[in-house]
Protein backbone atom coordinates (compact mmCIF):
# COMPACT_ATOMS: atom_id res chain seq x y z
CA UNK A 1 0.00 0.00 0.00
CA UNK A 2 1.45 3.30 -1.35
CA UNK A 3 1.36 6.30 1.40
CA UNK A 4 3.42 8.65 -1.31
CA UNK A 5 2.21 9.97 -4.70
CA UNK A 6 4.88 8.31 -6.92
CA UNK A 7 6.82 11.06 -8.87
CA UNK A 8 5.08 10.59 -12.41
CA UNK A 9 2.91 9.27 -14.64
CA UNK A 10 4.96 6.46 -16.07
CA UNK A 11 6.14 5.66 -12.01
CA UNK A 12 1.76 4.79 -11.75
CA UNK A 13 1.80 2.99 -14.97
CA UNK A 14 4.44 0.36 -13.90
CA UNK A 15 3.00 0.06 -10.69
CA UNK A 16 -0.62 -1.25 -12.35
CA UNK A 17 1.46 -2.90 -15.12
CA UNK A 18 3.32 -5.08 -13.29
CA UNK A 19 1.07 -6.25 -10.27
CA UNK A 20 -1.71 -8.29 -10.59
CA UNK A 21 -5.30 -5.60 -10.39
CA UNK A 22 -7.60 -7.04 -7.93
CA UNK A 23 -10.91 -7.78 -9.03
CA UNK A 24 -14.35 -7.48 -6.92
CA UNK A 25 -14.50 -10.45 -5.06
CA UNK A 26 -18.41 -10.96 -5.99
CA UNK A 27 -16.76 -11.19 -9.57
CA UNK A 28 -14.48 -13.72 -8.35
CA UNK A 29 -17.20 -16.22 -6.95
CA UNK A 30 -19.16 -15.75 -9.85
CA UNK A 31 -16.50 -17.13 -11.90
CA UNK A 32 -15.34 -19.88 -9.71
CA UNK A 33 -19.03 -21.15 -9.49
CA UNK A 34 -18.80 -21.00 -13.53
CA UNK A 35 -15.50 -22.20 -13.80
CA UNK A 36 -17.06 -25.99 -11.77
CA UNK A 37 -19.55 -26.31 -14.70
CA UNK A 38 -17.86 -25.40 -17.86
CA UNK A 39 -19.72 -27.38 -20.24
CA UNK A 40 -22.72 -25.05 -18.92
CA UNK A 41 -20.56 -21.40 -19.24
CA UNK A 42 -23.15 -19.25 -21.54
CA UNK A 43 -21.07 -16.27 -22.85
CA UNK A 44 -23.38 -14.05 -22.57
CA UNK A 45 -23.84 -14.65 -19.13
CA UNK A 46 -20.50 -14.59 -18.34
CA UNK A 47 -20.01 -11.11 -20.25
CA UNK A 48 -22.48 -9.74 -18.10
CA UNK A 49 -20.73 -11.02 -15.13
CA UNK A 50 -17.40 -8.81 -16.58
CA UNK A 51 -19.10 -5.85 -17.60
CA UNK A 52 -20.38 -5.59 -13.83
CA UNK A 53 -16.47 -5.26 -13.22
CA UNK A 54 -14.35 -2.25 -14.18
CA UNK A 55 -11.06 -3.78 -13.47
CA UNK A 56 -12.36 -7.66 -14.76
CA UNK A 57 -13.76 -5.90 -18.08
CA UNK A 58 -10.16 -4.18 -18.79
CA UNK A 59 -8.18 -7.08 -18.04
CA UNK A 60 -9.87 -8.98 -20.58
CA UNK A 61 -9.63 -6.52 -23.87
CA UNK A 62 -5.65 -6.00 -22.38
CA UNK A 63 -5.72 -9.64 -22.38
CA UNK A 64 -7.43 -9.96 -25.69
CA UNK A 65 -5.52 -7.16 -27.85
CA UNK A 66 -2.55 -8.99 -28.45
CA UNK A 67 -4.11 -12.54 -29.17
CA UNK A 68 -6.25 -11.46 -32.25
CA UNK A 69 -3.02 -10.21 -33.82
CA UNK A 70 -3.21 -9.31 -37.70
CA UNK A 71 -5.97 -12.14 -38.19
CA UNK A 72 -8.56 -9.37 -38.04
CA UNK A 73 -8.55 -5.61 -39.76
CA UNK A 74 -10.78 -4.34 -36.86
CA UNK A 75 -10.14 -4.05 -32.89
CA UNK A 76 -11.58 -6.26 -30.58
CA UNK A 77 -13.83 -3.68 -28.71
CA UNK A 78 -16.19 -5.49 -26.93
CA UNK A 79 -16.21 -8.51 -23.92
CA UNK A 80 -18.85 -10.48 -26.12
CA UNK A 81 -16.29 -10.47 -28.93
CA UNK A 82 -13.13 -10.98 -26.96
CA UNK A 83 -14.83 -14.46 -25.38
CA UNK A 84 -15.30 -15.10 -28.49
CA UNK A 85 -11.57 -14.66 -29.86
CA UNK A 86 -10.60 -16.47 -26.73
CA UNK A 87 -12.39 -19.51 -26.23
CA UNK A 88 -14.17 -20.09 -22.80
CA UNK A 89 -11.53 -22.62 -21.29
CA UNK A 90 -8.47 -20.31 -22.48
CA UNK A 91 -10.29 -17.59 -20.80
CA UNK A 92 -10.95 -19.62 -17.09
CA UNK A 93 -7.22 -20.68 -17.75
CA UNK A 94 -6.37 -17.45 -17.98
CA UNK A 95 -7.72 -16.15 -15.12
CA UNK A 96 -7.56 -18.26 -12.21
CA UNK A 97 -7.17 -17.61 -8.64
CA UNK A 98 -7.75 -13.95 -8.94
CA UNK A 99 -7.01 -11.48 -6.35
CA UNK A 100 -9.99 -9.33 -4.82
CA UNK A 101 -10.06 -5.47 -4.20
CA UNK A 102 -11.39 -6.64 -0.38
CA UNK A 103 -8.75 -8.97 0.37
CA UNK A 104 -6.01 -6.16 -0.86
CA UNK A 105 -7.75 -3.38 0.90
CA UNK A 106 -8.17 -5.75 4.32
CA UNK A 107 -6.41 -4.05 7.04
CA UNK A 108 -6.34 -0.47 5.29
CA UNK A 109 -8.20 2.63 7.21
CA UNK A 110 -12.14 1.22 7.44
CA UNK A 111 -13.29 4.10 4.71
CA UNK A 112 -10.65 2.54 1.64
CA UNK A 113 -12.63 0.33 1.07
CA UNK A 114 -15.89 2.04 1.01
CA UNK A 115 -14.57 4.82 -1.09
CA UNK A 116 -13.58 2.30 -3.92
CA UNK A 117 -16.39 0.50 -3.80
CA UNK A 118 -18.53 3.64 -3.60
CA UNK A 119 -16.49 4.64 -7.23
CA UNK A 120 -17.01 1.23 -8.85
CA UNK A 121 -21.07 1.54 -7.93
CA UNK A 122 -20.78 5.27 -9.90
CA UNK A 123 -19.14 3.27 -12.74
CA UNK A 124 -21.78 0.68 -13.06
CA UNK A 125 -23.98 3.53 -12.87
CA UNK A 126 -22.64 5.65 -15.03
CA UNK A 127 -22.02 2.85 -17.74
CA UNK A 128 -26.09 1.93 -17.56
CA UNK A 129 -27.40 5.46 -17.92
CA UNK A 130 -24.89 5.56 -20.93
CA UNK A 131 -26.19 2.02 -22.43
CA UNK A 132 -29.96 3.62 -22.35
CA UNK A 133 -28.84 6.95 -24.06
CA UNK A 134 -27.34 4.88 -26.61
CA UNK A 135 -30.79 2.83 -27.20
CA UNK A 136 -32.28 5.73 -27.14
CA UNK A 137 -29.98 7.81 -29.58
CA UNK A 138 -29.92 4.11 -31.84
CA UNK A 139 -26.61 3.35 -31.65
CA UNK A 140 -25.65 0.25 -33.32
CA UNK A 141 -22.53 -0.67 -30.70
CA UNK A 142 -24.16 -0.36 -27.23
CA UNK A 143 -21.42 -2.15 -25.71
CA UNK A 144 -18.61 0.29 -26.62
CA UNK A 145 -20.08 2.84 -25.24
CA UNK A 146 -20.56 0.84 -21.99
CA UNK A 147 -17.75 -0.38 -21.66
CA UNK A 148 -16.43 3.41 -22.15
CA UNK A 149 -18.71 4.94 -18.89
CA UNK A 150 -17.52 1.98 -16.81
CA UNK A 151 -14.01 2.80 -17.63
CA UNK A 152 -14.09 6.14 -17.96
CA UNK A 153 -12.85 6.53 -13.90
CA UNK A 154 -10.64 3.11 -14.35
CA UNK A 155 -6.88 5.31 -12.81
CA UNK A 156 -9.18 6.61 -10.03
CA UNK A 157 -9.93 3.11 -9.01
CA UNK A 158 -6.46 1.57 -9.27
CA UNK A 159 -5.30 4.61 -7.20
CA UNK A 160 -8.03 3.99 -4.48
CA UNK A 161 -6.62 0.27 -4.32
CA UNK A 162 -3.26 0.96 -4.53
CA UNK A 163 -3.04 3.94 -2.27
CA UNK A 164 -6.31 4.29 -0.53
CA UNK A 165 -4.42 6.92 1.96
CA UNK A 166 -4.13 9.65 -1.23
CA UNK A 167 -7.44 8.48 -2.59
CA UNK A 168 -8.95 9.64 0.87
CA UNK A 169 -6.86 12.38 0.72
CA UNK A 170 -8.26 13.91 -2.27
CA UNK A 171 -11.84 12.69 -0.94
CA UNK A 172 -10.85 15.32 2.03
CA UNK A 173 -10.28 18.06 0.40
CA UNK A 174 -13.39 18.13 -1.77
CA UNK A 175 -15.41 17.33 1.59
CA UNK A 176 -14.09 20.48 3.40
CA UNK A 177 -14.28 22.55 -0.08
CA UNK A 178 -17.45 21.49 -2.00
CA UNK A 179 -16.55 24.09 -4.70
CA UNK A 180 -12.72 22.49 -4.88
CA UNK A 181 -12.29 20.79 -8.50
CA UNK A 182 -12.18 17.33 -9.12
CA UNK A 183 -8.63 17.60 -11.03
CA UNK A 184 -7.13 20.66 -8.61
CA UNK A 185 -7.89 18.05 -5.86
CA UNK A 186 -5.94 15.14 -7.82
CA UNK A 187 -3.33 17.75 -8.89
CA UNK A 188 -2.64 18.84 -5.05
CA UNK A 189 -2.23 15.31 -3.89
CA UNK A 190 -0.55 13.51 -6.51
CA UNK A 191 1.00 16.32 -8.58
CA UNK A 192 -0.70 15.10 -11.59
CA UNK A 193 -4.56 14.17 -12.79
CA UNK A 194 -5.78 10.40 -12.56
CA UNK A 195 -6.75 10.92 -16.65
CA UNK A 196 -2.76 11.23 -17.43
CA UNK A 197 -2.35 8.04 -15.73
CA UNK A 198 -6.06 6.78 -17.41
CA UNK A 199 -4.63 8.28 -21.27
CA UNK A 200 -0.85 6.03 -20.67
CA UNK A 201 -2.52 2.91 -19.39
CA UNK A 202 -4.91 2.94 -22.44
CA UNK A 203 -1.59 2.95 -24.90
CA UNK A 204 0.27 0.47 -22.59
CA UNK A 205 -2.25 -1.83 -22.65
CA UNK A 206 -2.88 -1.28 -26.32
CA UNK A 207 -6.77 -1.07 -25.47
CA UNK A 208 -8.62 0.05 -29.10
CA UNK A 209 -8.06 3.26 -30.39
CA UNK A 210 -12.19 3.61 -30.35
CA UNK A 211 -12.64 3.06 -26.74
CA UNK A 212 -9.41 5.55 -25.92
CA UNK A 213 -11.31 7.94 -27.87
CA UNK A 214 -15.13 7.49 -26.08
CA UNK A 215 -12.83 7.72 -22.60
CA UNK A 216 -11.51 11.20 -23.51
CA UNK A 217 -13.31 13.56 -22.21
CA UNK A 218 -11.86 16.28 -25.14
CA UNK A 219 -13.55 14.82 -28.20
CA UNK A 220 -16.66 15.87 -26.37
CA UNK A 221 -17.76 17.30 -29.36
CA UNK A 222 -18.78 13.76 -30.70
CA UNK A 223 -21.69 12.70 -29.65
CA UNK A 224 -20.76 8.93 -28.85
CA UNK A 225 -18.06 10.80 -26.62
CA UNK A 226 -20.42 13.51 -24.92
CA UNK A 227 -22.74 10.44 -24.33
CA UNK A 228 -20.43 8.69 -22.39
CA UNK A 229 -19.28 11.98 -20.59
CA UNK A 230 -22.47 13.04 -19.51
CA UNK A 231 -23.51 9.48 -18.43
CA UNK A 232 -20.36 9.43 -15.82
CA UNK A 233 -21.17 13.32 -15.13
CA UNK A 234 -24.49 12.11 -14.19
CA UNK A 235 -23.50 9.45 -11.90
CA UNK A 236 -20.49 11.34 -10.12
CA UNK A 237 -23.21 14.52 -9.30
CA UNK A 238 -26.07 11.94 -7.72
CA UNK A 239 -23.88 10.30 -6.24
CA UNK A 240 -24.99 11.53 -2.71
CA UNK A 241 -28.26 12.45 -3.59
CA UNK A 242 -30.10 14.67 -6.08
CA UNK A 243 -29.62 17.42 -4.63
CA UNK A 244 -26.73 18.67 -6.17
CA UNK A 245 -26.42 22.10 -7.78
CA UNK A 246 -24.50 21.20 -10.92
CA UNK A 247 -27.19 18.32 -11.60
CA UNK A 248 -29.90 21.04 -13.51
CA UNK A 249 -27.10 21.69 -16.09
CA UNK A 250 -26.59 18.09 -16.62
CA UNK A 251 -30.49 17.36 -17.29
CA UNK A 252 -30.26 20.52 -19.95
CA UNK A 253 -27.31 19.10 -21.11
CA UNK A 254 -28.49 15.34 -21.39
CA UNK A 255 -31.62 16.76 -22.89
CA UNK A 256 -29.76 18.35 -25.58
CA UNK A 257 -28.13 15.16 -26.23
CA UNK A 258 -31.14 13.78 -26.49
CA UNK A 259 -33.79 16.16 -27.82
CA UNK A 260 -35.86 15.88 -24.64
CA UNK A 261 -36.46 18.63 -22.37
CA UNK A 262 -34.79 18.85 -19.14
CA UNK A 263 -37.85 17.96 -17.26
CA UNK A 264 -38.04 15.33 -19.65
CA UNK A 265 -34.79 13.89 -18.57
CA UNK A 266 -36.07 14.27 -15.20
CA UNK A 267 -39.14 12.10 -15.60
CA UNK A 268 -36.85 9.41 -17.85
CA UNK A 269 -34.73 9.02 -14.56
CA UNK A 270 -37.60 8.61 -12.16
CA UNK A 271 -37.64 11.66 -10.74
CA UNK A 272 -40.31 14.00 -9.38
CA UNK A 273 -41.39 16.68 -11.15
CA UNK A 274 -40.10 19.94 -9.77
CA UNK A 275 -42.36 22.40 -7.83
CA UNK A 276 -45.00 24.30 -9.90
CA UNK A 277 -44.14 21.94 -13.03
CA UNK A 278 -46.36 19.72 -14.64
CA UNK A 279 -45.28 15.88 -15.27
CA UNK A 280 -44.08 15.38 -18.63
CA UNK A 281 -45.48 12.45 -20.35
CA UNK A 282 -42.49 10.55 -22.15
CA UNK A 283 -42.77 10.23 -26.25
Amino acid sequence: MLDHPLPDTEAWVLLFSNNALPVLRVTRRRLDEMRADLERVDTRELAHVILQDPIMTVRVLAYIQPLHGRSLHHDITTVASALVMSGVQPFFRRFNELPTIEDMLKGCHPHALLGVLQIIRRAQRAADYAQDWAVRRQDLSMEDIRIAALLHDLAEILVWCFAPKLGLDIQAQQTADPTLRSADAQRHTLGLEFQDIQTALCKVWHLPDLLQTLIDDRHADQPRVRNVALAVRLARHSAQGWDNAALPDDYRDIGQLLNLTPEAVRQQLGLEPLPGRPAVTPD
